[in-house]
């Protein structure tokens, strides 16, 4: 028997205020912190974030300064799919923090119990509980 092997595609956002991003990543959606690490201006050089049913997601603030691929990105372009199994408790979650729910909650024909919303600063989640072709 073949195990899967751990998640190793983690999508990458920018913020303005990554520190509130967290919070909310954290606080609404559910994600931990699993390493944040902040200059003394309080820009977020990096942070991983674990979402608790596998997979996780990385983010940084924006620094114009410098020239990588990442750091050229804007805030409110990225867009990610979490899979989850409290579909509805999230959604709860995201209604009650006002945030923008995009897409309200729903079933789909391939399976799946889903909404979309927005974070503060424009980027877009699907929270769903299709976990993909076999």
């Amino acid at each position: 028997m073949t195990e899967t092997p751990a998640p190793t595609v983690r999508p990458a956002f920018r913020y303005h205020d990554a520190p509130a991003a967290i919070r909310f990543l954290v606080d609404v959606l559910g994600f931990r912190e699993a390493l944040v690490v902040s200059g003394d201006d309080g820009i977020v050089q990096h942070a991983e974030l674990r979402w608790p049913e596998g997979g996780g997601v990385m983010l940084g603030s924006v620094r114009p300064e410098q020239d990588g691929v990442h750091d050229s990105m804007k805030p409110g372009t990225g867009a990610a799919y979490v899979v989850s199994d409290h579909v509805d408790e999230i959604h709860e979650r995201v209604r009650a923090a006002g945030a923008e729910i995009t897409l309200d909650l729903h079933d789909t024909d391939y399976g799946s119990h889903t909404f979309s919303l927005r974070d503060p600063e424009g980027n877009s989640w699907t929270v769903g509980t299709y976990r993909g072709a076999p």
